[in-house]
């Protein structure tokens, strides 16, 4: 399915979901469904202080990610999306997953205050390449429009 044809199912999934939890949760299993070769994809949501876990796809995952630890912590705090080819080269990433090899991470703000963030990762280096990225960056704009109610 090409992104075009993917962000109008998102659309049509998200806008019928009934609550913040359910708009996470399946739009986790979404992008996971949709995109091959992943091993966790997630939200990891602002609690004031700390980004800490949300709805996911994926193996167990870390709790609780200080701003600017980690590829989610630098996203969040840089206000900008983080693609890292390869996690074991970048010297601030947190191995929650052992095979995770590559990650994007696109932060989420309503209203202009944090939200939190989107992560996708790979067992794959290299995983995500600028189409893919553009495809999460426009999903988590429809994910805000739909949240921000």
């Amino acid at each position: 399915m090409k992104n075009q044809e993917l962000l109008e199912s998102a659309v049509a999934l998200l806008e019928t979901q009934p609550n913040q939890i359910s708009i996470l949760s399946n739009a986790s299993a979404f992008l996971n469904d949709s995109f091959d070769r992943l091993n966790w994809v997630g939200f990891y949501l602002f609690d004031g202080t700390n980004l800490t876990v949300g709805p996911f796809q994926g193996h167990v995952a870390c709790s609780v990610i200080p701003l600017g630890k980690g590829v989610c912590g630098e996203a969040a705090v840089l206000k900008k999306t983080m693609v890292v080819e390869d996690v074991l080269s970048h010297d601030n990433h947190i191995a929650c997953d052992a095979n995770s090899r590559s990650e994007v991470v696109v932060p989420i703000f309503i209203s202009d205050k944090l939200f939190g963030v989107l992560d996708v990762d790979s067992p794959i280096i290299n995983r995500f390449d600028e189409e893919i990225v553009q495809f999460l960056e426009e999903f988590v704009k429809l994910l805000v429009k739909t949240i921000d109610i």
